[in-house]
């Protein structure tokens, strides 16, 4: 609290002085009170383990879109509870939990599947918690606006994970999305474009040098090296050599040039694999860098030094 007024008003003290009993914030150095009537947020009750902080607890789990009913709705008993009950209040809360399931909307039964599908491959590419909850809302956004409606499921969840990829700066590529959902690149891509026009979801072009991390994990590639096909995504973004060519490709090719210079040598063949693009498109863009950065003279001195 004291850290939002930084000096009294009146002398210009900092010496302040936070009185929670009371709500007020006094200066010593005068005796000016600077805030009253504050409200404590803090609980009013202590805990001294787990077990009793769970017992004191009088709020749920945050909400979330993970689930088909964002955390707030409730189920008529478990399996484990109602087989303590006797058989005839037994076959009534059976009776009552089918009845609950029938009579969940359309939207509901989707989104259950859905969202389960959707945990899986994000669990699959080790995808962050943000990036999870904010494709779950997309998805839930286009769920309601009846955009899955005539496509896959699968597809329309890939489609919002790979745009919560982009929102989130977390680089996934068609492929690996493709990989991981059993959908075809080209769909995923279609659906992709789909959703975000028809929710008006705004996505910056993906920067290259956001892959360059990944791929020189992959490849085993020293930290110097990476140091310097990030300098040369740089300099090509200066040269204009970026614009209208995909990210991946022209990352994997900086990291290509950077890893012959370092004396790193790596076939066109497995920088391909890992980028998830072809070898003609390493080949095409090694040689723009190369004739547009001047790059070559640097190359040439490795291969020199190796020599000797």
């Amino acid at each position: 609290m004291t850290n939002l007024i930084k000096k009294c008003p009146e002398c210009g003290s900092i010496n302040l002085f936070w009185n929670k009993e009371k709500g007020e914030i006094v200066c010593r150095d005068c005796g000016l009170v600077v805030e009253d009537k504050m409200v404590d947020f803090d609980q009013e009750w202590r805990a001294f383990d787990s077990n009793q902080a769970a017992q004191r607890r009088r709020t749920g789990a945050p909400m979330t879109y993970t689930q088909y009913d964002q955390g707030l709705g409730t189920e008529i008993g478990r399996k484990a509870d109602i087989y303590q009950l006797g058989s005839k209040d037994r076959n009534k809360f059976f009776r009552l939990r089918k009845w609950q399931y029938r009579i969940s909307t359309a939207i509901e039964r989707n989104l259950k599947l859905a969202l389960a599908e959707l945990k899986r491959v994000s669990s699959y590419l080790k995808l962050p918690k943000s990036v999870e909850e904010e494709s779950a809302r997309i998805y839930t956004l286009a769920v309601q606006k009846g955009l899955v409606r005539g496509r896959s499921m699968e597809s329309v969840v890939a489609g919002a994970l790979y745009a919560a990829c982009r929102r989130h700066d977390v680089p996934r590529t068609l492929d690996e999305l493709s990989e991981a959902s059993g959908i075809e690149k080209k769909e995923i891509g279609r659906t992709y474009r789909f959703v975000t026009r028809e929710l008006g979801i705004t996505i910056l072009p993906s920067n290259p040098a956001d892959y360059i991390a990944r791929f020189c994990s992959a490849l085993k590639l020293a930290a110097k090296t990476q140091s310097r096909a990030i300098e040369i995504l740089e300099q090509a973004q200066k040269a204009e050599l970026t614009s209208g060519r995909g990210p991946t490709g022209i990352a994997a090719a900086s990291l290509y040039v950077s890893a012959l210079i370092h004396g790193e040598k790596r076939t066109q063949r497995e920088v391909a694999d890992v980028a998830g693009v072809t070898e003609v498109t390493i080949r095409n863009r090694y040689k723009e860098l190369l004739e547009e950065l001047d790059l070559e003279k640097e190359i040439k001195k490795t291969k020199k030094k190796k020599k000797d």
